[in-house]
């Protein structure tokens, strides 16, 4: 890792130097699931042990029960841990 790239705050001004170098390229990934709540668990595990939250800020964004009992729920991650 280069000393430029140590803190996050280091990481927040490369973000908004690349967010108004390529716009419309946001910071975040995010993807909208919406699934059986056993499902949706399982899901959200799976994003969280592939991407764990201390390197790419993972985090549950949004999430609602819907009328049928499935749950729709949005993700969102950091692209890298660069």
């Amino acid at each position: 890792m280069s000393a430029e790239h140590k803190t996050p705050s280091d990481l927040a001004r490369r973000l908004a130097k690349r967010a108004r170098t390529q716009p419309g390229a946001g910071a975040w990934r995010r993807e909208t699931y919406t699934l059986p709540r056993v499902e949706a668990r399982d899901k959200a595990l799976e994003w969280f042990n592939k991407y764990p939250k201390a390197a790419y800020m993972t985090e549950i964004e949004s999430w609602r029960e819907l009328a049928d009992g499935r749950i729709e729920f949005t993700i969102r991650r950091l692209p890298s841990a660069d």
